[in-house]
């Protein structure tokens, strides 16, 4: 294949079939029919020599070729986009479609939000929230596969602002800090909550790996403590139900425990052992960072700090 003779619309097709992994969904966003994106696809396919998509029941689905391609295509066509775009950015004629990554209690929490601005501002955008299985999100965002993610990414913020050479970018949306949650009649429920108690109580988990050791073990390992953790969960209103409705007890950032929906039932108290805060970080790729679409979602976002509220006070 010669890149001279490649058309080069064809790579704008391509990048709206792997961010909606649909050809009848891309079509819409392209203001295509279906039939002409399938040719679109067909024709890149025969100029590289290499499959790009399977069809699946629900989609399609990128080969290994298309993934490690996808990537440079994007940045491609967002320095394009940002070099054309005029300085005079109108969202409510914007038409892009976002993928996102979040923990669920993070997006119970932020997007309401962020879909009356969406309503409101920009009805031509659209969000694809993806499965956040992980604290570590940047092989995402450097596979393209997602454009934005938020959320608690231990020790991430700290290695991007001394990795100069990285292309992954970052803000700090929320500090907060990690609390002990527990029913309302729970026997820990009345008084300080002490050291001993704690580790006495059955303990639950939000693990997102299924790990049964996180924060609060590292910090009872260093006083010769631990506890007993009876149950993992991967997520948080799964985690405010059970603990809503048993004696278990768990560890929760402070600002989350109204993402539980389960607010009126539980309680909180401060922890008897020192955690460290607890961050919400925002992370995207430079190939977004001057899309006027991705800069007016990411202004949302950090906007929407403002909005953070505590729980109510515990009995």
């Amino acid at each position: 294949m010669s890149f001279l003779t490649l058309d080069l619309n064809l790579l704008r097709v391509f990048d709206a079939v792997m961010t909606e992994q649909n050809l009848t969904r891309a079509a819409g966003h392209l203001a295509m029919t279906q039939p002409a994106v399938s040719n679109a696809i067909k024709r890149l396919r025969e100029s590289i020599g290499d499959e790009l998509l399977i069809r699946t029941a629900y989609g399609v689905k990128p080969t290994p070729r298309a993934e490690a391609l996808w990537p440079a295509v994007r940045l491609a066509l967002s320095g394009l986009e940002a070099a054309v775009t005029p300085e005079t950015f109108d969202v409510s004629k914007a038409h892009a479609t976002f993928r996102m990554a979040m923990a669920d209690a993070t997006a119970a929490f932020w997007l309401p939000s962020l879909m009356r601005s969406i309503e409101r501002e920009a009805p031509g955008v659209n969000v694809r929230m993806v499965p956040l299985t992980t604290r570590e999100p940047r092989p995402m965002l450097l596979r393209g596969d997602i454009d934005l993610a938020v959320g608690f990414f231990p020790g991430v913020a700290a290695q991007l602002s001394s990795d100069t050479g990285s292309p992954i970018r970052h803000e700090r949306l929320y500090s907060g800090k990690y609390v002990c949650v527990m029913r309302k009649g729970h026997p820990l429920a009345r008084g300080e909550l002490t050291l001993d108690n704690y580790c006495a109580a059955n303990h639950l988990l939000v693990s997102f790996s299924g790990r049964a050791h996180g924060l609060s073990d590292e910090a009872l390992a260093q006083l010769g403590r631990e506890r007993r953790i009876l149950l993992t969960v991967n997520q948080f209103f799964t985690a405010g139900r059970v603990v809503a409705n048993s004696d278990l007890i768990t560890v929760l950032p402070k600002h989350l425990i109204a993402s539980t929906g389960m607010t009126d039932a539980l309680v909180y108290r401060d922890l008897p052992f020192a955690l460290p805060a607890v961050h919400l970080d925002m992370l995207w790729h430079e190939r977004d960072a001057r899309s006027p679409a991705h800069k007016w979602l990411r202004k949302n976002l950090d906007g929407m700090r403002s909005s953070v509220v505590a729980p109510p006070d515990s009995d």
